[in-house]
């Protein structure tokens, strides 16, 4: 079934989904907006919780819910708003630069199960020539995916902010804060960081 909408969050799903472990019992969808990702994970996981902050977004995440989704207003950094080491999935896409990073990607790692992955697409701002050429090569991109999907915008009320760390900030803070994370810049103003949470005991 096509998206309802495109943007340069949408046009990562599927390699949200394609990190999915096998067998994922429990995923967690931070920063949830309408639930058009959490949606996708039902598919991929027994149940799927999303979380957002804002209630315009969860009233409407809730309007189309499935079976196995469940949508709450909170704020996963709120240590009493979601089970510890619950999750064996989480993602959160362009979520993390509404915090400082430490607190996010510390807040998200507790969320995790030992032994779970994180998705995190995050997004960062150009410093350096070789920032802006990476990003200006985007633009012809963006503007043919989105006349293929007709201009279809994401629904009104999403909150929207930018972040305050350039690429070479958010890559070294991802290595540091997650070590061995798989980090890549990404095409469309994004990254992304793909981490395996160690087993109880492990390294």
């Amino acid at each position: 079934m096509p998206d309802p909408y495109w943007n340069h969050n949408v046009h990562y799903h599927p390699l949200v989904l394609d990190a999915v472990p096998d067998g994922c019992r429990e995923a967690l969808d931070v920063g949830c907006g309408d639930g058009l990702l959490a949606r996708k994970l039902a598919h991929k996981a027994a149940s799927v919780t999303g979380v957002d902050r804002s209630p315009e977004m969860i009233r409407q995440a809730r309007a189309a819910a499935s079976g196995n989704t469940t949508f709450l207003e909170a704020d996963y950094l709120d240590a009493t708003a979601l089970p510890e080491g619950k999750y064996d999935f989480v993602s959160a896409v362009a979520v993390v630069h509404h915090a400082s990073f430490e607190d996010a990607v510390a807040g998200l790692v507790r969320l995790l199960a030992p032994g779970g992955r994180l998705v995190i697409v995050g997004m960062a701002y150009n410093k350096t020539g070789l920032d802006w050429v990476i990003s200006g090569c985007g633009v012809p991109v963006s503007l043919f995916l989105r006349r293929k999907q007709g201009g279809k915008r994401a629904p009104a009320g999403m909150p929207i902010e930018d972040s305050a760390m350039h690429w070479g900030e958010a890559r070294r803070a991802a290595r540091r804060l997650l070590p061995g994370c798989r980090y890549r810049r990404r095409l469309l103003w994004r990254y992304t960081a793909v981490w395996d949470k160690p087993q109880e005991g492990g390294s």
